[in-house]
């Protein structure tokens, strides 16, 4: 599902005390489309809140909606091509479900729309609580994923943490891998090169015992990368096992040392890994 933050949750759960509503959600597409399945927006009286792609088919949808809200019988889902007769050319097609929700619901939809957006956040493990670290956490708030954030270090961590932020101290560091949430991508910075590389052996471990963690991401220069590979054919890993770490990280061809500008390269790194 596609991030919605706590706070539209928290006005649609608002708005729906006062009054009735239609959710609408994109269950399925195939081809081009505007927004993928398991986008939402809620169609009131005279209010919409969210979007499901915009032009004419969400013009469409506003208006089936509040039919529905008139009295109309609806369908519950109901197909769109996206073609000439809807005035867009994407050439995709989406199907729309349309649930009608009563304000004696609306606590109960706030806790389904919240624990159905964290199923479907991508777990990403960041071990360092420096400025990079910091950095990154900022970058990936509105983004969907939900971060572990790990460091050996005591009273390291902010004190009001982001949503979707879980903050964990470890010592010893690599000692969290064990327990990461299975299909993580692993953002490795901590305070230490000896740190970082006990996290990267782990890592390989897990990979090699599981393969359940799809990234494992490591910052730094070649330099360090190359001493790291060193260290790790001596502890016995594989060329083709070693060959699982991404050194240095973020998408190529961002230049700056700046934390704010590394953490943007991350994360975009991280959302060409979700749509892989």
């Amino acid at each position: 599902m596609p991030p919605i933050d706590d706070a539209s949750i928290d006005m649609l759960a608002l708005w729906l005390a006062e009054e009735p509503a239609v959710l609408v959600c994109v269950t399925s597409t195939k081809g081009s489309v505007p927004r993928e399945a398991g986008t939402w927006m809620a169609v009131f009286a005279r209010r919409v809140l969210g979007t499901v792609g915009g032009g004419h088919l969400e013009h469409e949808a506003i208006g089936l909606a509040r039919s529905a809200l008139d009295g109309s019988t609806l369908d519950p889902e109901r197909r769109f091509a996206l073609g000439p007769s809807l005035g867009q050319c994407c050439g995709g097609v989406m199907h729309l479900s349309f649930e009608r929700v009563e304000p004696a619901g609306a606590a109960a939809l706030r806790e389904r729309l919240r624990a159905e957006q964290n199923a479907h956040r991508m777990p990403v493990a960041l071990f360092g609580g420096g400025h990079v670290g910091r950095a990154i956490v900022r970058a990936l708030v509105p983004l969907p994923v939900r971060v572990h954030w790990i460091d050996s270090r005591d009273e390291i961590f902010p004190a009001d943490l982001p949503p979707h932020v879980v903050a964990e101290h470890s010592a010893p560091v690599e000692s969290a891998v064990r327990d990461l949430v299975p299909g993580s991508r692993v953002l490795i910075m901590s305070f230490s090169h000896a740190e970082d590389l006990q996290v990267v052996a782990q890592c390989l471990t897990r990979i090699r015992e599981r393969d359940d963690l799809p990234f494992v991401g490591l910052i730094g220069s070649k330099s360090k990368w190359g001493t790291f590979r060193h260290r790790l054919e001596a502890r016995g890993f594989a060329e083709r096992q070693i060959a699982r770490i991404t050194c240095p990280i973020g998408v190529p061809g961002v230049v700056g040392k700046e934390p704010e500008v590394i953490a943007a390269a991350v994360a975009a790194q991280l959302m060409q890994q979700r749509a892989a």
